[in-house]
């Protein structure tokens, strides 16, 4: 009996403890997880993956398999944000491709939320400087837009935006008549070439009113120099378009 025991809790011990905690606490974000997920009423593909998403970047782990886009938000607008069988999914998807083949992709900023996508575009795809006739390469990007249109039942709004400086000719007194007249072309273009109803069509010009960025270098009156597409679902109890393609 002159052996003496060995004391338990010793340094050695409490040093190897420390996996324990670790480990419980891995456990328990698990259980987290599968309980957000089993909280679904109805699983739909966009909420779980915005959830996942959301879940992996608030908690830094296991961020490889996942592309994130910079910026304050959690969670950028991005074509994940709508349900994969929405006719909004579709046209992004329709939309991105296209611009890729165009090779225009610099050029158009593409977004999209559970509400509206949206393409946002310099303003010399479509036109040329200081004139609201659309150019041969804004007719090619227009048949194809409208060719997306007439297999959905989308609504569009087309907005137009200049920088602030002034224009005074004939034909566009300012800025605002400008903008406007090229909105109202480019309805009228989908209207007459591809039969898109007039009510799903709105034309709108914001002339510099509506800046991206400060006017203070030519770089960003580039930026404000823009067309933008808003691609919209109807409202429940909107009436139904009776052109359907």
């Amino acid at each position: 009996m002159g052996k003496k025991r060995r004391k338990l809790g010793t340094k050695k011990d409490s040093d190897t403890a420390g996996w324990e905690i670790v480990y419980s606490g891995f456990v328990l974000i698990l259980l987290c997880f599968f309980v957000m997920l089993c909280a679904f009423s109805s699983v739909q593909e966009a909420k779980v993956f915005r959830f996942v998403r959301s879940f992996v970047e608030a908690l830094s782990i296991f961020p490889g398999g996942l592309k994130f886009e910079s910026g304050d938000a959690v969670l950028k607008v991005s074509g994940d944000m709508v349900e994969a069988e929405r006719e909004l999914t579709s046209m992004y998807s329709d939309l991105k491709e296209l611009t890729d083949q165009m090779g225009i992709s610099d050029r158009i900023n593409l977004a999209a939320s559970e509400k509206e996508v949206e393409m946002t575009l310099s303003d010399d795809v479509l036109f040329g400087l200081g004139v609201a006739e659309i150019s041969p390469e804004g007719v090619i990007l227009l048949r194809k837009i409208g060719e997306f249109m007439g297999k959905s039942s989308l609504s569009l709004r087309v907005e137009g935006h200049t920088d602030n400086l002034p224009i005074q000719t004939e034909k566009y007194p300012s800025n605002w008549e400008l903008s406007t007249a090229r909105a109202v072309n480019v309805v009228r273009y989908l209207m007459e070439a591809y039969k898109i109803a007039p009510e799903r069509l709105t034309a709108a010009g914001y002339g510099e009113f509506r800046p991206l960025l400060p006017n203070d270098t030519p770089e960003h009156r580039a930026k404000n120099r823009r067309v933008k597409f808003v691609f919209l679902e109807k409202e429940e109890g909107e009436p139904k378009d009776g052109n359907e393609h």
